[in-house]
């Protein structure tokens, strides 16, 4: 018997490797002869690139890069194995909401220029692929400081190139938008952005509107802000000839979404797509005969391009049978068996948070062991 074991992370408990671990540890007790392939998954968001890398057999890296402020930061990112060149970013390693105390959020101020360090470090590795998770920003900068980062210049109206690390209110000081010396290696790279919003850059849903209070806008600089991302949109359609203003996904990450299509040539897809093309899970369902998935929560919103929804949807088309392992259930819950074959909490009902968490690998082990013993 060949199990695939493919769990996400179970949030502020497990991590994606350790919680397959567990899983594997309660398969291998109801069933010691079964084949066991190891499959941690992410959609995207926190966590993806030790996900990746795991599940790959890959190896993680550091470099030291500027924060949203442009203080130092050692980021972490990753090399795929297989020998593929493929490398894995999480933009909120260098330029997430995290690194930035909250008397400090603005961003008015707050810039990709880390980010963009750390696409050049991909590049410099040798990746030809590059996967950049976008999600946990704490910029609303377009992009352009990531792009300033490989060599794209900013001109203001008397021809001079705006400062490194240009943030979210210097945006309308840009008068048009210089390639040439753009770093040349950029444009021989496949780089895809793994997101999960379907956002424009500007207007009412857009990456001020919806995001920036977050960050530490206020209502007047919120307005400030989309104004300025529409400036940054309609000079990328005059100069560069790319629409991204109502491009679905260019609000993402402050807009970091449409950055990344019209300065660095990439494509924005769900995240879970992205990362089960990164580990060869269609490949590794051949011959399977049981799929076990989990994350912390089911309900309605995993079907909605979360990893249990991918997973499932991926071997059902392969006539794979699904279970899944959840910590608990919520409104919605039932809507997943039109994918999933059972799902089982870990917990029983009513278990408070605090005493959960902490046992998350236990009860993982335990209800792994007495579903394959039972058979269901």
């Amino acid at each position: 018997m060949k199990i695939i074991i493919a769990c996400d992370s179970f949030k502020e408990a497990l991590p994606a490797l350790q919680a397959c671990e567990a899983v594997a540890r309660g398969a291998r007790r109801a069933r010691p002869d079964a084949t066991i392939d190891l499959v941690p998954m992410a959609d995207g968001g926190e966590g993806t690139v030790a996900t990746l890398v795991a599940a790959t057999g890959g190896e993680l890296r550091e470099t030291t890069v500027g924060d949203p402020l442009d203080h130092p930061v050692r980021a972490t990112w990753g090399l795929l194995g297989g020998g593929r060149g493929i490398a894995v970013i999480e933009m909120a390693s260098a330029s997430g909401l995290g690194l930035v105390p909250a008397a400090l959020r603005n961003p008015l101020k707050t810039t990709t220029h880390g980010t963009g360090r750390l696409i050049l470090a991909a590049i410099e590795s040798g990746a030809r692929e590059i996967i950049i998770g976008i999600g946990g920003s704490a910029t609303n900068d377009g992009g352009a400081g990531a792009a300033q980062a490989v060599g794209v210049r900013f001109l203001d109206g008397d021809g001079r190139a705006l400062p490194a690390g240009i943030g979210g209110g210097t945006l309308e000081e840009i008068d048009r938008i210089d390639l040439t010396r753009r770093d040349p290696r950029v444009a021989a790279v496949d780089i895809r952005a793994a997101c999960d919003v379907d956002n424009p850059l500007c207007g009412p849903r857009g990456a001020a509107a919806v995001y920036s209070p977050q960050k530490g806008a206020t209502l007047e600089q919120v307005g400030l802000l989309d104004r300025n991302l529409a400036h940054l949109a309609e000079i990328i359609r005059r100069d560069l000839h790319i629409d991204v203003r109502d491009l679905p996904g260019a609000g993402a990450a402050g807009g970091l979404g449409a950055g990344l299509v019209a300065f660095f040539g990439a494509r924005l897809q769900p995240g879970i797509q992205l990362v089960m093309e990164a580990v060869g899970f269609a490949q590794r369902l051949a011959g399977a005969d049981l799929v076990i998935t989990g994350e912390g929560r089911l309900d309605r919103q995993s079907m909605m391009g979360k990893v249990i929804a991918g997973v499932g949807k991926a071997a059902q088309q392969a006539g794979v049978p699904v279970i899944a392992l959840v910590g608990c259930l919520g409104k919605g819950a039932e809507e997943t068996l039109a994918i999933l074959k059972k799902y089982h909490p870990i917990n029983p009902p009513g278990t408070p948070l605090a005493e959960a968490l902490p046992r998350t690998a236990e009860r993982l082990e335990a209800t792994a062991a007495a579903v394959l013993a039972e058979g269901s």
